[in-house]
């Protein structure tokens, strides 16, 4: 078999992070929600439990539908916990997604209605109310998702309008980068807003001459030099990758069976970077087959040849390009990781 040979040349940059990427503002958070509730029309998959005659007695009964549980024999209803996330600054109206489990003994949940649920929070308060139609992944049937699937009907009530200060909470503490944070803002506005009381809170004084929204804006967008990693989150399970697009790659090779990866600093000049004339990153012949299936590659349209520094994401797009797998291309990513050619936590989900 012929092997595809991909090169993502490193022009070299200046990378910075921004205040956003290494901290969160305190009071601005999401609140996580939870429910019980019943899933109907499933073909015979559903469960059996006691519980969940039960659930379905008194769903009946409020409907004013007198029937003893032990007489519910179906096998089309299931009992599931419901959970959503509420954002930060959600209001009325708003639409939320849901995540649908099963806690039966169900086969399957796809395709089954989930019927009027409340999501609550930890205050024991409804915020929302969910219902619709499951859709599961291939792997777990007995767990599932609904868009757009909640309601959101209670508020939490919370105003920066009004407020006089700013706190930040780094992601990771450390000393150092909670002073560069501190001198960055202070040098930012030309007067000592920010003062830092520990390595990883900061309390910045909103100057009278502009809103809080606006301050806000500022300073999550100050250029600093950061040692703290982003995050590259993989679900084996569901074949998921996460990452930001800036996740830089340094130079490094990784051959397999079917490809092999080659990413090295470019030795063109920058002029060359945009002449259609010069392919700068892919020669791997007429005849390139992936498996038996012949794979055609446009290196340019699929933006491999980047004149900054390639990342993640131009590694995934390229990958996706050449028709490889999800597999491959997580594969892939644990090489990078184990060869430290990516400056980024990698987090597997089981």
């Amino acid at each position: 078999m012929k092997k595809i040979l991909l090169l993502l040349f490193l022009h070299l940059s200046i990378y910075a992070q921004t205040i956003k990427d290494i901290s969160n503002i305190v009071g601005i958070r999401e609140n996580q929600l939870i429910g019980h509730g019943l899933v109907v029309g499933l073909p015979g998959t559903g469960d059996k439990s006691q519980f969940t005659m039960q659930s379905l007695q008194n769903l009946l009964r409020n409907s004013y539908i007198k029937i003893p549980a032990s007489s519910i024999k179906s096998k089309n209803i299931a009992t599931v916990m419901v959970t959503a996330v509420l954002p930060p600054f959600a209001r009325q109206g708003d639409k939320l997604k849901l995540q649908i489990s099963s806690i039966g003994d169900a086969k399957s949940i796809d395709g089954g209605q989930l019927l009027l649920t409340q999501l609550k929070g930890v205050d024991g308060n409804v915020y929302a109310l969910a219902q619709g139609s499951i859709v599961a992944s291939n792997e777990i049937k007995t767990s599932g998702y609904i868009y757009n699937g909640a309601i959101v009907e209670k508020e939490i009530s919370y105003s920066l309008k009004d407020e006089k200060f700013v706190t930040l909470s780094l992601l990771k503490q450390d000393a150092q980068t909670a002073a560069i944070c501190e001198d960055k803002i202070n040098e930012k506005f030309g007067k000592k807003l920010a003062v830092a009381y520990d390595t990883r809170t900061i309390e910045i004084a909103k100057p009278d001459n502009v809103s809080m929204i606006r301050f806000i804006s500022e300073i999550q967008n100050i250029k600093l030099d950061s040692n703290i990693k982003k995050k590259i989150v993989i679900d084996t399970v569901k074949e998921i990758i996460i990452a930001g697009s800036d996740i830089v790659i340094k130079p490094v090779t990784v051959s397999k069976d079917d490809f092999t990866l080659r990413i090295k600093k470019s030795t063109l000049s920058n002029e060359n970077w945009d002449d259609p004339n010069v392919n700068v990153g892919y020669d791997a012949g007429d005849d390139v087959k992936i498996g038996n299936k012949p794979v055609e590659v446009n290196l340019f349209n699929a933006l491999v040849n980047t004149k900054n520094e390639p990342t993640i994401s131009d590694l995934m797009r390229a990958m996706k390009v050449m028709k490889l797998n999800i597999t491959d291309i997580i594969d892939t990513i644990k090489m990078l990781d184990n060869l430290g050619a990516i400056d980024a936590d990698l987090e597997i989900v089981r």
